[in-house]
């Protein structure tokens, strides 16, 4: 029982995560790491570099002391030359001490200095580190044998000095290195946006690509993509395919029971009207006028679905050919002016004085325009105009169907171009809410746009706005 008051976790849906935020941080992680490994080599090196210079001076030093010394009859002498200080100073501010002894008893210097023992002589200097008077000291000794009262007698000869400077010289570098390991992590951060965008922009290509498509475009995606993308390219195909079939069979499946639907509701109301003529009564007339009234909605319904299907169908095989789009609105005109006739209508037709030529195809753009003129001549009143016009609209045509029947009372065009949905005001009129359909699917499939409001003085206003 959850006591908390809060979803379990196992309810909650998962978090989306940013690979370009990811990618960033690991890229930038990988700088930091990269500058501190700098900093701590340079610091290294340095440490090792200036050890080892001071301890090349050190110990040339040394073995310049050793080599002045002289065995004289009053002893050892020892002399320091010039040149050996001078090595010395060259050291820096460092502080300088030195011994000589003879069996571990000092003849001049510092007389605690530390001393290291020496199991032999040590022609070449020896080096280490100790603590003199509060100060780390670097140190070197050599040994070389003297014969002092015809008796060869060891004489070590120690010089060290404090480690101050060398410290300073290596945390100097160590800090050059630091302040240049960041300045290079503060340009990596510039670099790791435009490296991460640089790498993710094939996703976005993908996606930009399947988002540009119409609701029926299922083509496989064929945009260039690196080797890492191609599993996840092929996974989508492989769904659209999946998709494609599905949705195939399925217009199909509604293409053909429209197809045999039709006949035997044909059948049926030939026999209805024949049934009609022959019957005087008036109770049974109103059931068979029910019957062929039924018959004639689900004919037309069967009818829509069948043109409905094949307009699906089209819309993902397009055959684009050159249209004189002023010619087709005429013709169309031409066949539902017999209907129009029948009811006492009018169109009034206005068409530019030349030609409108237009890339579309014929099946698909047919369908819209005798959709919208069908709406025109069923639902008004009988002896009404209908305006039918076509204009030049920058680059592209506006077909505009305007009727002066009872409107769709201020439904949005949203709402009326669903399937199987049907206005307020059309009740009583043959129709399977399909026709507006077809007119939006068209006019998605082509680019362009449709709506349809209600008119100024009454009526209804349908527009079909398409690029050339």
């Amino acid at each position: 029982m959850n006591l908390s008051g809060h979803a379990p976790a196992a309810g909650r849906p998962p978090q989306p995560h940013s690979l370009r935020q990811r990618l960033v941080m690991q890229l930038l992680v990988l700088a930091a790491a990269l500058a501190v490994g700098l900093y701590l080599a340079v610091l290294y090196s340095a440490q090792r570099a200036s050890q080892a210079t001071m301890d090349a001076i050190l110990g040339a030093a040394t073995l310049s002391m050793a080599s002045n010394l002289r065995a004289t009859d009053q002893g050892v002498r020892i002399d320091l030359p010039p040149s050996t200080l001078s090595m010395l100073s060259a050291t820096g501010q460092e502080r300088l001490f030195y011994r000589f002894s003879v069996n571990d008893t000092a003849l001049s210097g510092y007389e605690d200095l530390p001393v290291l023992s020496l199991s032999s002589l040590a022609l070449t200097p020896v080096f280490y580190n100790d603590t003199y008077r509060g100060a780390d000291l670097r140190l070197a000794t050599v040994s070389r044998a003297l014969m002092i009262d015809d008796t060869l007698t060891p004489v070590q000869v120690v010089v060290g000095h404090t480690r101050d400077g060398q410290r300073r010289i290596a945390a100097q570098l160590a800090q050059n290195a630091a302040v240049f390991g960041l300045l290079l992590f503060l340009v990596s951060i510039p670099l790791s946006l435009v490296s991460a965008g640089n790498m993710l922009r094939p996703i976005r290509t993908i996606a930009d690509a399947v988002g540009r498509r119409g609701a029926h475009d299922l083509r496989p995606v064929r945009q260039p993509a690196p080797a890492e993308l191609l599993p996840l390219v092929g996974a989508l195909n492989a769904f659209i395919a999946r998709l494609k079939a599905a949705f195939h069979h399925t217009e199909t499946f509604l293409a053909e029971a429209a197809h045999h639907i039709r006949t035997p509701l044909a059948t049926l109301r030939s026999e209805g009207e024949l049934l009609l003529r022959s019957t005087q009564e008036d109770a049974q007339r109103q059931r068979i006028r029910r019957m062929i009234r039924s018959a004639d909605e689900c004919a037309r319904s069967a009818g829509q679905l069948l043109e409905h299907a094949t307009i699906l169908y089209r819309s993902e095989q397009l055959e684009q050919t050159e249209i004189d789009l002023c010619s087709l609105t005429a013709k169309l005109v031409e066949r539902f002016r017999t209907s129009a006739d029948m009811r006492d209508m009018t169109f009034v037709l206005t068409l530019p004085d030349h030609p409108c030529p237009i890339r579309a195809d014929s099946v698909l753009l047919e369908a819209a325009l005798r959709n919208l003129l069908d709406n025109a001549v069923k639902y008004p009143p009988a002896e009404t105009d209908i305006h039918v016009s076509l204009t030049v609209r920058g680059a592209g045509y506006r077909a505009c169907v305007r009727d002066h029947g009872p409107g769709i009372g201020g439904a949005p065009t949203a709402q009326l171009v669903r399937r199987f949905q049907r206005g307020a005001t059309s009740e009583n009129i043959v129709g399977a809410g399909l026709g507006l359909t077809i007119v939006q699917e068209v006019a998605d499939t082509m680019g362009g746009t449709f709506t349809i409001i209600d008119a100024e003085g009454g009526g209804t206003c349908a527009t079909l706005d398409l690029p050339r």
